[in-house]
């Protein structure tokens, strides 16, 4: 069912500094931020060629990942994104499996314009997984 890794997520507490870290350590091509206030974060995508890296900052007190980032002050890997065909067919399968969908279990259009779910860290060996349609 699952495709190719799409991203691994990371929550960071400022943006920017990530940024700098990234594009001066490593050399990366870092794209612009894009503003996601449905999810309640700010994104950054470094293109690895086979997959990507993304660099999440909170939007806002209410930020689905503020509470990560109180727990986790200098940030750390927040999701990891795997690709499906069909993403109704996806979450159909996991949840008659027991998996749990994460919010109201309807797809969402994430920062790739593509629909994408999240599901229960404690059903995927304590990895918060995010299922993007491709």
């Amino acid at each position: 069912m699952i495709g190719r890794l799409n991203h691994v997520a990371i929550a960071v507490p400022d943006l920017a500094a990530a940024v700098k870290t990234y594009e001066a350590a490593l050399g990366a091509r870092v794209s612009a931020p894009q503003v996601l206030p449905e999810h309640g974060v700010t994104v950054v995508f470094i293109d690895l060629g086979n997959s990507k890296v993304e660099l999440l900052e909170p939007l806002g007190e209410n930020s689905t990942i503020a509470a990560f980032i109180e727990r986790n002050p200098t940030g750390g890997m927040h999701h990891i994104c795997y690709e499906v065909e069909d993403i109704a067919t996806a979450r159909e399968r996991l949840m008659a499996q027991g998996a749990r969908v994460l919010g109201d279990g309807n797809p969402k259009i994430g920062a790739h314009g593509k629909p994408v779910l999240f599901l229960h860290p404690k059903d995927f060996n304590g990895t918060l997984v995010e299922l993007e349609e491709v």
